[in-house]
């Protein structure tokens, strides 16, 4: 059984009647169509597409440069692809962090120019006031804290986060205040499991865990790192649910093969 009713649009209240029900719940990220539907289909009910598309499909090395005309195009792919699920539209480094009415416009667009049901912004502190700004403006706003990607320069690499008590204390009341500002609900990424813990019992709203162990109200995977693709060593959270990356590289090789010996294409794939 999937997690929500099929043909039924999943919605920030749907989010928030999975926590209320106790119910645990994924979501993946997402970046064209045509995985979106196969996800979609499959019942996952909340799809992300995350400026980690800078790393896994556009070549760069963070999540730094991406660019809001790249977020929307994939957005509007995603949200072509998905019926029911609800898609959330990562902002990218520099759209919302400036001024305040450029950040509303940018939320904006991501709801009218790329189909999205909710944008996600990364960190707390200054962007509580962005937070409740968007929200207060019929905007739904997922948040994120601990890791977050695009402080990978200020953190000094991809480091866990909330090990020191101060640490701990400011990522806490962070969150309490982005529930405050209407946040529907916070990623939690690279965090101890019992800060999670914590995090999680102290909020009205969802919390979902990625490195943040098993205690999150809801769990989020990266789509290359779930499917076995990406290459070189993953983080420990990453658990790959298939190998496609062995069987791409085989099904690559097969093909050559029978390129070079003339055995593609044969009587059954040839027009008469």
């Amino acid at each position: 059984m999937s997690v929500h009713q099929r043909n039924a649009r999943v919605t920030v209240r749907s989010v928030q009647g999975f926590k209320d029900r106790g119910e645990r719940f994924p979501m993946l990220t997402c970046y064209e169509a045509l995985s979106a539907r196969i996800l979609d289909e499959a019942g996952i009910p909340l799809l992300l597409v995350g400026d980690s598309l800078g790393m896994v499909v556009l070549g760069y090395d963070s999540t730094v440069p991406v660019t809001m005309d790249e977020m929307l195009h994939h957005t509007a792919a995603v949200s072509r692809g998905a019926s029911t699920a609800m898609v959330i539209g990562d902002m990218p480094f520099m759209s919302f962090q400036g001024d305040a009415d450029e950040a509303l416009y940018n939320a904006g667009r991501f709801l009218k120019e790329a189909g999205a049901h909710a944008v996600k912004l990364e960190g707390g502190g200054r962007i509580v006031d962005v937070v409740e700004r968007m929200t207060s403006s019929g905007i739904p706003v997922m948040a994120h804290l601990g890791l977050t990607p695009q402080s990978v320069n200020q953190f000094g690499g991809f480091r866990v986060q909330g090990r020191t008590e101060e640490q701990a204390h400011r990522i806490t009341e962070d969150a309490k205040n982005l529930e405050a500002a209407g946040a529907f609900s916070l990623v939690l990424e690279g965090v101890p499991s019992d800060l999670a813990r914590q995090i999680t019992g102290s909020l009205t709203i969802p919390t979902i865990g990625i490195g943040a162990g098993p205690h999150c109200d809801g769990q989020v995977l990266v789509y290359h790192d779930w499917l076995g693709i990406t290459p070189g060593k993953t983080p420990k959270f990453a658990k790959a649910y298939a190998q496609l990356g062995v069987a791409i590289a085989e099904a690559a090789r097969a093909y050559a093969d029978e390129v070079r010996s003339g055995a593609h294409p044969d009587e059954e794939h040839s027009y008469s």
